[in-house]
């Protein structure tokens, strides 16, 4: 068996043994089965994450049990970085994620998001009424190169928030990424800007913890600044949104981070489990905090 195998195989075991935590963590209609089995999934598709320490992966692991995402690649992934002390997990809500959790928050009535192509019919504008957009997909025909991508959402009590965004702007937030040159932006550069504008209308909704939470993970994952403010475009131009002061987030639950166990070779055969992070409630003894790891570019 190689060892490839077999540090995937321990893993898992190691995954399972952790579903009493995750269990504790998760909402209700999740359960902590369903959620072990896509995070094996995940680690059987990419083979990259049995090389991160296990204390980063578990770690994230645990935060998005708590968002109540799953790690599928369409609500979230789990992708890894390079550092100092070796590679490193790190969890990254998705467009869909992110949706999901508006949905939850009870907030907004709705919203929707697309990325803009050279041949589609779009309009914004902003008048006496306030914001407005109009976008008519050339569906049936070469829509062309995408040049722009917007986020609209509607409140329930009817306001409307729209952010547009040209390729450049997206370009710019991009290379501030970590995962800049690789992951979802190279794979999914629609997805990647979608979410990205969500990012920059979301400083204007309605605060709600969990999306909190999922937005204090995505800043993690860029080299501040994100970005920078938004300058008034010349007349005849579609006139740029007037910046919203981001609104003070919540703190999140903290997590209590994983002992620190030194790393141990992979052997064909093993006698005993080696122990797993404590995750216990935090009306329990914490172990000591660990200090975050530097990721560079």
């Amino acid at each position: 068996m190689s060892k490839e195998l077999t540090t995937v195989d321990a893993l898992k075991k190691d995954i399972q043994r952790l579903e009493p935590q995750f269990q504790l963590a998760l909402p209700a209609h999740i359960p902590a089965k369903k959620f072990s089995r896509v995070i094996m999934t995940a680690i059987s598709n990419s083979p990259g994450l049995a090389e991160a320490s296990k204390q980063s992966l578990f770690s994230s692991c645990m935060k998005l049990a708590e968002m109540g995402l799953l790690p599928d690649n369409k609500e979230a992934a789990i992708i890894t970085f390079n550092s100092k002390a070796g590679k490193v997990a790190k969890e990254m809500p998705m467009t869909q994620g992110l949706l999901k959790l508006v949905r939850n928050s009870g907030q907004l009535a709705s919203y929707t998001t697309n990325v803009v192509c050279k041949e589609d019919k779009f309009e914004y504008w902003v008048d006496s009424d306030g914001e407005n957009l109009e976008h008519t997909p050339n569906m049936f025909a070469d829509r062309g190169e995408v040049i722009g991508v917007y986020g609209l959402a509607r409140t329930k009590d009817g306001a409307v928030y729209i952010e547009v965004m040209n390729v450049s702007e997206v370009e710019k937030v991009r290379s501030s990424s970590r995962s800049a040159e690789s992951g979802p932006w190279k794979t999914w550069w629609n997805e990647m800007a979608k979410k990205t504008v969500f990012r920059r209308l979301y400083k204007r909704l309605p605060s709600s913890t969990d999306l909190d939470n999922a937005m204090e993970a995505e800043d993690s994952l860029y080299n501040a600044p994100v970005e920078e403010p938004r300058e008034v475009a010349p007349e005849k131009e579609v006139k740029a949104l007037s910046e919203t002061k981001p609104k003070k987030k919540k703190k999140s639950r903290k997590l209590q981070e994983a002992i620190d166990v030194t790393p141990k070779k992979v052997e064909e055969e093993t006698e005993e489990d080696e122990p797993l992070p404590n995750f216990a409630p935090s009306s329990q003894a914490a172990p000591p905090q660990m200090a975050e790891e530097d990721m560079p570019i």
